[in-house]
């Protein structure tokens, strides 16, 4: 799997960008607030997502990894697709579409084009235990994305727990000791699995 690429801005437009890095130009589908962040720079890194089908290869991609992480979230939803899901965070910045989640409010997220109202509540009902209420700060409404979270997410989901129970077993774990090294996490959520 690919996570980042980092090269040289070829090409951008509001909706993708052709990106270089070592003579190859990787066409890569963005949301508005990507695009926002890479207007006026002349190199770039993107935080990759590959989808890939019988029919298509496609990249998306992202200025940082929470809106990495929360695009991955909406694609999990049924109904949502990859163009749906870039919609959605082309309306809203990260934060505010987490907290619209987070708040439960379904006509917020209807005002998305393409988002009717039983899928607003579908994303609601599905990502609401997924994504906290909190204050400003990221890493309350992303837990897992703690840097030594993430590590301990990514090993116990090679280990073969499932994904959504291991962020939540480890966002319980930093929550109570935020200052835990990556192993420490991995042992006390072996034990809490």
């Amino acid at each position: 799997m690919i996570d980042y690429i980092k090269g040289e801005i070829a090409e951008l437009t509001p909706t993708s960008v052709s990106l270089e890095a070592y003579g190859v130009g990787y066409f890569i589908n963005i949301s508005l607030n990507t695009y926002t962040n890479l207007s006026g720079k002349k190199d770039a890194r993107i935080f990759i997502y590959e989808a890939i089908r019988e029919d298509a290869y496609q990249l998306f991609g992202f200025y940082d990894k929470q809106e990495r992480e929360l695009f991955m979230l909406l694609i999990s939803v049924s109904g949502i697709g990859a163009n749906t899901a870039r919609m959605m965070l082309s309306s809203m910045n990260t934060q505010e579409l987490a907290n619209v989640i987070a708040s439960g409010n379904a006509d917020m997220l209807k005002t998305v084009k393409g988002i009717g109202l039983k899928t607003a509540q579908r994303v609601i009902v599905d990502l609401k235990d997924k994504i906290k209420i909190s204050g400003i700060e990221q890493a309350d409404i992303f837990p897992a994305l703690h840097p030594s979270g993430e590590e301990a997410v990514a090993a116990l989901v090679m280990l073969g727990f499932p994904q959504q129970a291991s962020q939540k077993v480890v966002a319980r774990i930093l929550k109570d000791k935020p200052d835990s090294a990556v192993e420490q996490v991995i042992k006390t959520a072996l034990k809490m699995l």
